[in-house]
């Protein structure tokens, strides 16, 4: 059985953003909110190479690949959301979770690791869409012998 490309690449997104994060926690730089937000880098790759990946197969419906590129990038949220919940657990719950830098794009006061998370899929799920609109105005004037 295979998996659709938007899959994998969704799969992707959540090891690339896996493998960052936890980069920047050895190097001791989980705590910086710019860095924290450069993560977007690794999805827009991903969303783009699938939508270019359509483009090449003569997939050209704007439709097509906006649901293309959203299912991909949703994925990744998904997955990097589950992913992070269940690293805050076995870090030690909402004592670790206390450690974390404050600055978070919809935070304020103490969040719980669930309200926490919740609080990242939301924003996962509208930075998805942003994303996959952005890069769909890119390429809906892409002439095909780019390809």
């Amino acid at each position: 059985m295979s998996l659709s490309k938007e899959v994998n690449n969704g799969i992707m997104i959540f090891i690339g953003i896996g493998i960052y994060f936890l980069t920047m926690e050895l190097i001791g730089l989980s705590h910086v909110f710019l860095l924290r937000m450069l993560n977007i880098l690794i999805v827009i790759y991903f969303v783009n190479k699938v939508i270019k990946s359509n483009y090449r197969e003569g997939r050209i419906e704007y439709l097509d690949n906006l649901i293309s590129g959203t299912i991909t990038s949703l994925v990744g949220v998904f997955l990097s959301v589950a992913g992070l919940l269940a690293y805050i657990s076995f870090k030690g719950g909402n004592e670790y979770l206390n450690q974390l830098s404050k600055n978070f794009l919809f935070g304020g006061g103490e969040p719980s690791m669930y309200q926490y998370c919740i609080g990242l899929l939301f924003e996962g799920i509208a930075s998805s869409i942003i994303i996959t609109f952005t890069l769909m105005q890119y390429w809906k004037d892409r002439p095909l012998k780019h390809f």
